[in-house]
């Protein structure tokens, strides 16, 4: 798969990066829960919510019966919750409120199919009580018309059909006298006109009995919808107001927190897995380091440290050549761990540190060792190994870190450093041909699994070593004639010894791309080209 084919297959968000960068940023929303914590118990106990009354009216509904699910509550709650009602509430207040306003101090709830509740706000406990008295009186006092009206509205629909029926009974009657008159009366017409007339006799008396029950209207629903439980003031506890707008300003602040991490994660695109930060680097992380306590565990972040001191000389002591460990966010770390290699090394020679990182008390740590502790600028001692200690961070002089060391051990805390410069690091230490041999990595994430090896190519395969393979030592001549001969010497190379044959593997080698390789590749020394050496 070549490299624009895994850029397409990597997804627009990844999201154990987001969940390991919101964990990581926990500072944030932890500050944010506890400033919506502190916040809410503060308005809880200056800002008390004002008093608030309840009542509870008994409702009688004409139309009752047990099947109902409650729907006429429901319209008893919103025509509660109306202008109208807001209105007349007010006039018995001689309140110059606005309907519209009112409407927010006050709610209703259906507690059963017959009984609401009313809660109502007011600027202190005496005006709660009234604004409750006053909204439940209006709402009865509607209800209660309304009811009478319906009954007033149907007693007359029931008297103007007996006036009707009336009306057309005195013609029926007018026609049965006419055809009575008659000298010979048609006995079918007579008996149809007498039937009709009994039929409107008996609707006449029908209607005139609905009407009167009408008239009667609905005294159940009049005598029965009234206040059971008058108005009084709900009691409140300072300390449980102030915990649920403490745990509300908690949920609240915690949310808004994990938000802005997850946002700040996103557009800040700082790499904090294993796996990205050494491929943006192109090197493997050979170590990691947890972040340096500050008052417990002391003793086991020393012997982390000391471990990973013995895991890089063990790195750097193939030969001579000097090593510089390059810091990016992480300068205690990096300068004590540049004292244990040097210790560890001081055993078997004189070692010195060269002293590029400013800020880190590498002179202190060094002191107690007896370590030497130079600038760049001063000369070498023959036989003393050198290790420089410089920054990668933002404003580096890259110039200067070809006189630090031949070689690199990049020590990056996680999170550190965005994307872009992840790759401007790399960049540069290539153009100054500066190989890395690893990543330290401070501060990972310990849920972080992900693997931080690189397996691309032959030089990031392995866990050591990315420098130019060191020439061979060039053969020396040898002469065929004596020395008195006057004619030009002829010289020959000594053939070179054969290499020994390896045996191979029982495995298929991984296809090396030629053009990923930093480093040259040179052929083998044979006895055709010797004499070009």
């Amino acid at each position: 798969m070549t490299t624009a084919e895994k850029e397409k297959s990597e997804p627009l968000i990844d999201l154990q990066r987001l969940v390991v960068s919101v964990r990581r940023r926990r500072r944030l929303w932890l500050a944010t829960a506890l400033a919506g914590l502190i916040a809410g118990g503060l308005v809880a106990m200056f800002l008390p919510s004002p008093p608030t009354a309840v009542a509870k009216i008994l409702v009688v509904h004409a139309d009752d019966s047990p099947s109902d699910s409650g729907t006429l509550m429901e319209t008893d709650v919103a025509v509660l919750q109306t202008t109208k009602i807001a209105g007349d509430a007010l006039k018995k207040l001689n309140s110059t409120q606005p309907p519209e306003e009112f409407l927010k101090d006050y709610t209703g709830l259906g507690v059963t199919n017959n009984v609401l509740q009313v809660t109502v706000k007011g600027k202190d406990a005496a005006d709660a009580v009234a604004r409750a008295q006053a909204l439940s009186d209006a709402f009865i006092a509607e209800y209660v018309a309304r009811n009478q009206a319906g009954a007033a509205a149907e007693q007359k629909a029931l008297l103007d059909q007996r006036n009707q029926a009336q009306t057309e009974l005195a013609g029926i009657q007018n026609d049965i006298v006419a055809e009575e008159a008659k000298r010979n009366p048609n006995p079918a017409q007579l008996e149809r006109l007498y039937s009709r007339r009994a039929e409107l006799t008996s609707k006449i008396s029908d209607y005139d009995g609905r009407a009167q029950e009408a008239g009667i209207g609905t005294p159940k629903v009049g005598a029965g919808t009234q206040i059971v439980d008058a108005p009084r003031i709900l009691p409140k506890s300072l300390l449980k107001s102030a915990g649920t707008a403490a745990g509300i300003g908690l949920v609240l602040g915690l949310l808004a927190g994990l938000v802005l991490a997850a946002i700040g994660s996103v557009v800040k695109d700082r790499p904090v897995l294993r796996r990205e930060i050494s491929r943006h680097l192109g090197a493997s992380v050979i170590a990691q380091l947890p972040k340096p306590p500050r008052w417990f565990r002391k003793g086991r972040a020393l012997e982390e440290r000391k471990r990973v001191a013995t895991t890089l000389i063990r790195t750097i002591r193939e030969d001579d050549g000097t090593v510089s460990l390059l810091d990016l966010g992480a300068r205690t770390t990096t300068a004590a761990l540049a004292a244990d290699i040097a210790k560890e090394l001081a055993e078997q020679g004189p070692v010195a540190l060269v002293d590029e990182l400013p800020r880190a008390g590498l002179r202190a740590l060094a002191a107690e060792d007896k370590i030497r502790v130079l600038d760049r600028d001063e000369p070498k001692v023959p036989g003393e190994r050198r290790i420089g200690l410089g920054s990668i961070e933002p404003g580096t002089a890259w110039t200067d870190l070809e006189h630090l060391g031949a070689e690199a051990i990049l020590v990056v805390r996680a999170g550190q450093a965005n994307t872009e410069w992840l790759h401007t690091v790399a960049r540069q230490l290539a153009e100054r041909r500066i190989p890395i041999i690893g990543v330290v990595l401070v501060d990972p994430d310990p849920r972080d699994h992900t693997d931080g090896t690189l397996w691309d190519g032959l030089h990031t395969a392995l866990r050591g070593r990315a420098a130019v393979p060191a020439r061979r030592p060039q053969p020396k001549p040898v002469e065929m004639f004596p020395d008195d001969e006057p004619t030009v010497r002829r010289l020959a190379v000594a053939p070179p010894e054969p290499a020994p044959r390896r045996t191979p593997t029982p495995y298929k080698r991984a296809e090396v791309n030629d053009a990923d390789q930093p480093t040259a590749r040179f052929a083998p020394v044979t006895q055709d080209n010797a004499e070009a050496l």
